[in-house]
């Protein structure tokens, strides 16, 4: 299995780790650590060296109530981050849902568009779509998730009944309408959206049920990472720097269950997981 990007044909036979860089002031779990553009691209070096097979680099962030950046602003964090990072040798991923970041992330030689909102959002003082920006390029990569509601009130109001057959649905439908569109297959990912207006049964009833995501014939890319439904896994809450353990058994869980790609903050330890669980497999 292969998932096309502008630059690369990621090999998906092995599971990829995608690391996360938030070159933001306010991230959930590492906000203000990296964001000038030389902390960000020493923690672009460093994951590579700990690992990390992809770059997941953001400017915005999408924790619950986070309030939204402009575009201004999160392109002014991004772009001198992105076109150095470009020049690493591996593929770069954007983690926006904005069409303008994504054209110019695009035009800065990205690779992969990482979008919560799968490509749903618009701007009403713009006329650039997402759809758009993603059918007129060639061969970018895109990642479709799925989110209830959105940052600002997902947990407020999560989302109720059966989540893997509703994420199922939302995600289908969004593949397809693509592929409408003349996207090819290969260059789509699809990722369920752990935290993402889910309660915590809910999330921990994706990781369960994710074979059912994998019917629809495409890789899943999985970010359980820092999330808080893991931190009632200790006898004392965990905060989100204290969430390595869970963290990695949760990537583990959902590649043992098919996931093809797993976005961590915690690359080394990921990756040193994995070189196990490939070695006991029989």
């Amino acid at each position: 299995m292969l998932w096309q990007t502008t630059r690369f044909r990621i090999d998906l036979a092995q599971p990829q780790v995608m690391g996360i860089v938030n070159a933001t002031p306010d991230s959930f779990s590492d906000g203000g650590q990296h964001a000038s553009t030389s902390a960000a691209l020493a923690h672009c070096e460093q994951l590579l060296r700990d690992g990390a097979h992809i770059l997941d680099i953001g400017a915005e962030s999408t924790r619950p109530g986070a309030q939204p950046v402009p575009v201004e602003e999160e392109l002014a964090r991004l772009l001198p981050v992105l076109r150095a990072a470009t020049t690493l040798g591996v593929p770069i991923s954007v983690d926006t849902y904005k069409p303008q970041v994504m054209q110019a992330a695009l035009d800065a030689g990205v690779d992969i568009l990482n979008d919560i909102c799968a490509l749903r959002w618009t701007d009403p003082a713009h006329p650039l779509v997402a759809t758009d920006v993603v059918a007129q390029h060639p061969s970018c990569g895109v990642c479709l998730m799925h989110m209830h509601r959105e940052p600002q009130t997902m947990q407020a109001e999560p989302m109720q009944g059966d989540v893997v057959t509703q994420v199922l649905s939302f995600l289908e439908q969004h593949a397809q309408a693509l592929s409408t569109l003349g996207i090819e297959k290969t260059r789509i990912v699809l990722d369920p959206g752990v935290g993402f207006g889910k309660t915590v049964a809910q999330n921990f009833a994706l990781l369960a049920g994710q074979q059912a995501l994998l019917a629809l014939g495409y890789p899943l890319l999985v970010g359980w990472s820092r999330k808080s439904s893991l931190a009632g896994m200790a006898d004392v809450p965990l905060g989100p720097g204290e969430r390595l353990v869970p963290s990695v058994a949760a990537a583990l869980l959902a590649v043992e269950r098919g996931a093809r790609v797993v976005r961590v903050h915690d690359v080394a330890a990921t990756a040193q997981a994995l070189k196990v669980w490939d070695a006991a497999r029989v």
